[in-house]
């Protein structure tokens, strides 16, 4: 069994937000693989399906944390403890300003780079979780990130790269539960190619919060 954890926060008003990335993946994800339907669990909504790979159905439960960001580890870490996995049988998907929009890179382990849902995570659960960062473009200035993060995603970044990014993670998925990292951001690109937007310069030594 997998655990696929969107990170966001929850309500309507926050979305369409940047920040809420994680939830769209997961989101994508289970709806096209038909997974059940959401119920309250481990302080998130939960959502239980199969993501064929390989000839094998794998079982998979897509968490969307309800605990604001900050706090978005409590749930992972129970439901992970709840199902005795290992940590790499958690996959994070979450947004990165250090990244230009559109971009995908998955890895294991590593430090939080300022992401607040990140650090909750690494303290419920450990460092060795795999994470599909998703990149929205840093705004330029460390001042402006918290703003750039809890704003909406603008009508054209959705219609040019967002929209067909999701669908594309949603589609490439099956190499996730078989552990194809590579494969799955190889056919991301494929897929949905991110558009050739310049990705602003961060001011000199400072990363990204929020």
């Amino acid at each position: 069994m997998l655990i696929f954890a969107g990170l966001g926060n929850p309500g309507a008003q926050y979305a369409r937000h940047r920040h809420n990335v994680g939830f769209m993946a997961v989101d994508a994800i289970a709806e096209r693989f038909g997974f059940g339907p959401e119920r309250a669990r481990f302080q998130a909504l939960a959502r239980e399906g199969f993501i064929e790979a390989g000839g094998v159905h794998h079982k998979v439960l897509i968490l969307k944390p309800q605990t604001f960001m900050n706090e978005s580890g409590q749930a992972v870490g129970e439901a992970a403890r709840f199902y005795k996995l290992a940590e790499e049988d958690v996959i994070i998907f979450y947004d990165e300003i250090d990244l230009a929009p559109g971009k995908i890179r998955v890895r294991t382990g590593g430090g939080t780079a300022g992401h607040n849902g990140i650090r909750s995570v690494k303290a419920h659960l450990g460092e060795d979780f795999r994470r599909v960062r998703i990149g929205v473009g840093h705004p330029g200035q460390k001042s402006r990130v918290q703003g750039h993060v809890l704003s909406d995603f603008s009508k054209a970044e959705r219609e040019q790269w967002l929209d067909e990014l999701l669908d594309a993670i949603a589609r490439a998925a099956p190499y996730l539960t078989i552990g194809e990292d590579t494969a799955f951001m190889s056919e991301v690109a494929r897929l949905a190619p991110p558009p050739e937007t310049p990705k602003p310069a961060p001011e000199s030594g400072e990363e990204g919060e929020a």
